[in-house]
């Protein structure tokens, strides 16, 4: 035991001494370490550039050496990144290494280290590590400035679905800062009090102009951004492709593929380099290069092209034999000769590709628009081919490309050309109609005839000859021709029958004719009937028609309601009854007529059928004008008789009448309705489409009432518009009107007759009453103060005569025994010194108040009584006796019987002094107290006594015997 003690405290004493010397060996530093390292900053693009240089190695030594490199951010324990590098080093040279960051190096504290070790065969006993470099430390903060806030990085440009991590720097640790991306706050990890980063997955691109990243704080105004430019990715080339047209240049094409989408901020380049050559070059547009063929005739070709960016570098490779790859130029010089009615020959030049190689032509011929012949043509310099099977006057179009014959790569450009085949006579003849009216005894005769088809017409058809040919007199040929492009013509014939000949006519001949018998007459009228339309058209059929008949013509107008209605026609075979009529031009709602014509073998048309219908029914479009007539208390007529049941858009089967009254009650023959807006009415039905005229009875008088008519179909009814109104009158009205009409008629005769003899009517039936102004008494009158008085003063009235209408003699006599009284005058004569005697004397009777006195005739010049004085006594004062009259009047009048005496008026009236119209002055004055008509009294003629006092003039007066009374 003691031995192996001793040995066992013997060997660890050695192991002991070898590891004291290993440490001691390595302890010392290596010769070659690395040395004087640097480090740098890109912001731009976030990364660390160190550079270094290894000491103590000759100028010509050269080792492989490892550098190892560590780095750490925010202290030296937290290692984030540890990378081996490896490379040759030479003597005094300076070694360089980049390392880009995720975070942005603003964000964050970074330091770096390294150290080496010798990887070189020469010399295996320099396998150790060196001694860590000391750290050097990248503080970015330091140099920011002293803004509140920093976001970072800033521009940075990102492939789209990258990841990105963000971060901001901000000055105070009491702030609280909340970030966005494109709006929407994101969630982040604080690095520090001052520093936080946000880590983006899969960046999507938004657009050209990038992302918006902004920071703020929450209290506050500090805001700051940064736009991250996300790239789409870069697509590899698609549909590498080269070729040659002339073994010169190789044309190299490819479809980029989509755009990255910032070609301002990320631009790309494409390079086209061949292997077998070690060509390059830098192809200038971004879908096409051109590359030289080499002199030396080289055959095979391997390009490779490659797509760039900053981002990303993408290559795709092709390798080819240049002659399997010629895609020949475009054939030229295409001529046409030898052309005729049926044939063309077509000759064409290619581009030489050289004496070995043979061309492929193809040749399409076009016709309206669609190839109609392909051939397939061998050609090395000239290619040639003979067109045929054409129609004649035809516009074609041909066309001519090649290809390479041995080794098919591409076809060429389609070279085209257009040429005309020559004219020839027309080949069918016109297509001939007609329309047949009789006018004062003659047939006018309409032609029609369709224009010829391209390949019936086999030219421009210049006119048509028209040949009226009249088989009872061969001789009498009528000629008529009618320029192109008219289709239609206008004869006057007799009612005889004529053979009527149609031809077309171009540049080089004539068509066939066409034969057609029209006559005066009319033949046979042949029921009409209905037929129904559909989308398609009309589907006609008529019976077969027995004996030699050459076939049938349908006949319609397109457009039924324009007056020249497109007249249009069809011709079928002899063995055809049916057929559908259709067309672009028919419309719902319009009427088609239809005519079916059977062509006898002397062609000459008789009419068969007639037919008429609507491609679509409508309901009515209007209803009728309807006029009122006819009424009465209890009835009324109305009418519609110039509504037209043709124009409509249906077949018209009858009509409605509908009838409102505020009893609402409906009658026989008729039913309740219930109108669209809920208002009640009676319906009466005309089933008869021809019966325009409706009585409407069982009414009431005095009554109000609202009619309305409206056309009815299979389809519908008319619109329902305003009713009209309408109100019956009483049962006595008419019996008025044919008494009251005749005695207003009589009443207006008599009014227009009085009115015709209004002058003498008024001469009759009541006279014009006597102006005083005008009376010629006053020119009698000589005033001695005024002789220039025209108007009569009291004083200046002179009574001339008092006529006594009928004196009471007191003899007993009855009173209804009277006898005819005889007026007695009593004349009063002026008392004035120069009186001498009987003078003249004038009185005025007005008739009206006394028809009795015009008989007695007591007017006029009459001489005075021979013994006046003892009649009656001198008035010699008109002062006197009308005081007297003021006193015994009203006593005198009540002793006079009633109807026992009558006054006839008298008047006397001013005149002027000399009696002269003109000499009455212009404002006569008006006179006190003499009227123009003066007093007129009963007096008894027992008052008549002188007076004592004199006066120079007398007022007029009228007296009476006693027991006369005046009126």
């Amino acid at each position: 035991m003691a031995v192996f003690s001793v040995f066992q405290t013997t060997f660890l004493l050695a192991l002991l001494s070898l590891r004291t010397l290993q440490s001691e060996v390595l302890s010392e530093p290596l010769p070659w370490a690395p040395e004087s390292l640097k480090v740098s900053i890109n912001s731009t693009h976030q990364c660390l550039h160190l550079q270094w240089s290894v000491h103590n190695l000759a100028y010509h030594q050269e080792l492989k050496m490892v550098f190892q490199i560590e780095i750490s951010r925010i202290k030296t324990s937290n290692v984030i990144w540890v990378e081996n590098y490896s490379t040759t080093v030479k003597g005094n040279q300076l070694l360089h290494w980049s390392w880009e960051s995720q975070l942005p190096l603003e964000c964050a504290k970074h330091f770096i280290r390294m150290r080496s070790a010798v990887d070189d065969a020469t010399t295996p006993e320099q396998r150790f590590w060196s001694n860590w470099s000391s750290w050097e430390e990248v503080d970015v903060q330091n140099s920011l400035g002293h803004e509140p806030l920093f976001v970072f990085p800033k521009d940075k440009l990102v492939e789209e679905g990258s990841n990105v991590t963000i971060c901001y720097v901000s000055r105070s640790q009491q702030n609280n800062i909340s970030c966005y991306l494109e709006g929407v706050r994101m969630q982040g990890q604080q690095l520090d009090p001052n520093v936080s980063m946000f880590n983006l997955h899969n960046v999507a691109f938004i657009r050209e102009t990038g992302t918006n990243i902004y920071c703020k704080v929450d209290r506050g105004d500090d805001i700051k951004g940064i736009v991250l430019f996300v790239s789409k990715i870069l697509e590899e080339p698609k549909d590498f492709s080269c070729e040659t047209r002339d073994f010169q240049t190789l044309s190299c094409t490819w479809d980029p593929g989509r755009d990255t989408g910032l070609l301002k901020q990320l631009p790309q380049s494409y390079t086209l380099f061949e292997s077998f050559s070690g060509k390059k070059t830098l192809c200038k547009h971004k879908s096409w290069c051109n590359w030289q063929v080499a002199p030396e005739s080289q055959e095979m070709y391997n390009f490779t092209l490659t797509a760039e960016n900053y981002l990303r570098k993408r290559s795709v490779h092709i390798l080819f034999n240049l002659t399997h790859r010629v895609h020949p130029m475009a054939p030229f010089n295409v001529l046409f000769k030898d052309v005729s009615v049926t044939n063309a020959t077509m000759t064409w030049k290619v581009h030489s590709t050289g004496n070995y190689y043979t061309l492929l032509c193809q040749v399409e011929l076009y016709g309206e628009g669609k190839v109609i012949q392909k051939h397939n043509v061998s050609v090395k310099v000239n290619g040639e081919l003979v067109l045929s099977g054409l129609e004649p006057d035809t516009e074609y179009s041909a066309q001519v490309r090649c290809a390479n014959a041995n080794h098919f790569w591409k076809w060429s450009e389609w070279t085209r050309q257009n040429f005309t085949t020559v004219e020839a006579a027309p080949s069918e003849a016109p297509d001939v109609w007609r329309n047949v009216k009789s006018v004062q005894g003659y047939c006018v005769v309409t032609l029609f005839w369709k224009p010829l088809s391209r390949l019936q017409a086999n030219g421009e058809i210049l006119f048509y000859n028209i040949v009226v040919e009249d088989p009872d007199r061969p001789s009498g040929l009528q000629l008529l021709s009618v320029p192109a492009p008219a289709n239609r013509t206008e004869l006057t014939l007799d009612q005889r029958s004529y053979q009527i000949h149609v031809t077309a006519n171009n540049s080089v001949g004539t068509s066939p004719a066409s034969v057609l018998v029209v006559s005066g007459d009319p033949g046979d009228e042949v029921e009409e009937e209905r037929v129904k339309g559909t989308e398609d058209g009309f589907s006609l059929s008529w019976k077969p028609q027995p004996g030699n008949i050459t076939g049938y013509v349908v006949e319609w107008c397109d457009r039924p309601r324009d007056p020249l209605c497109d007249l249009q026609w069809k011709h079928l075979g002899p063995n055809t009854t049916s057929t559908v009529i259709s067309s672009d031009a028919f419309r719902p709602g319009v009427r088609y007529n239809f005519r079916i014509y059977g062509i006898s073998t002397e062609m000459v048309p008789y009419l068969l059928e007639k037919k008429t219908g609507y491609s679509q029914e409508l309901a009515p479009s209007d209803n009728p004008r309807v006029v009122m007539s006819n009424l009465t208390s209890h009835s009324f007529t109305l009418s519609w008789k110039d509504y037209s049941t043709e124009s409509q858009p249906s077949f018209i089967q009858g009509y409605h009448v509908y009838l409102k009254s505020k009893a609402g009650q409906c009658h026989p023959g008729s039913e309740k309705a219930v109108l669209s807006d809920d208002s009640v009415c009676c319906k009466y039905k005309i089933d008869d489409p021809k019966q325009k005229t409706f009585v409407v009875g069982n009414l009431q008088p005095e009554s109000f009432y609202e009619f309305l008519v409206t056309p009815y179909s299979a389809v519908g009814e008319g619109p329902h518009g305003a009713f009209t109104k309408v109100t019956t009158p009483d049962e006595y009205s008419p019996m008025l009107i044919r008494i009251i009409l005749p005695m207003i008629f009589c009443i207006l005769l008599i009014m227009i007759l009085c009115y015709l003899k209004s002058q003498w009517m008024k001469e009759k039936c009541y006279p014009d009453i006597p102006d005083p102004y005008k009376s010629s008494v006053l020119s009698l009158i000589k005033s001695k103060e005024n002789p220039r008085l025209t108007i009569m003063n009291i004083k200046d009235c002179v009574p001339d005569t008092i006529e006594v209408v009928n004196k009471h003699e007191g003899t007993g006599k009855s009173p209804t025994e009277p006898e005819a009284a005889k007026p007695t005058y009593l004349y009063l004569l002026p008392a004035e010194e120069s009186y001498s005697g009987p003078g003249p004397c004038i009185c005025f009777e007005n008739f009206t108040y006394n028809q009795a006195a015009s008989d007695s005739a007591s007017c006029g010049h009459v001489p005075g009584p021979t013994k006046a004085p003892s009649q009656l006594g001198l008035l010699t004062s008109s002062e006197n006796l009308l005081t007297a009259l003021e006193k015994n009047c009203m006593n005198s009048l009540e002793e006079i019987p009633a109807g026992e005496s009558s006054l006839n008026y008298v008047s006397q009236v001013a005149s002027p002094v000399s009696g002269d119209k003109s000499s009455l002055p212009t404002n006569p004055p008006q006179p006190e107290l003499c009227s123009e008509y003066k007093m007129q009294m009963a007096i008894p003629l027992g008052l008549a006594a002188p007076s004592s006092s004199g006066s120079s003039s007398l007022s007029s007066i009228t007296l009476l015997d006693e027991g006369e009374h005046y009126h």
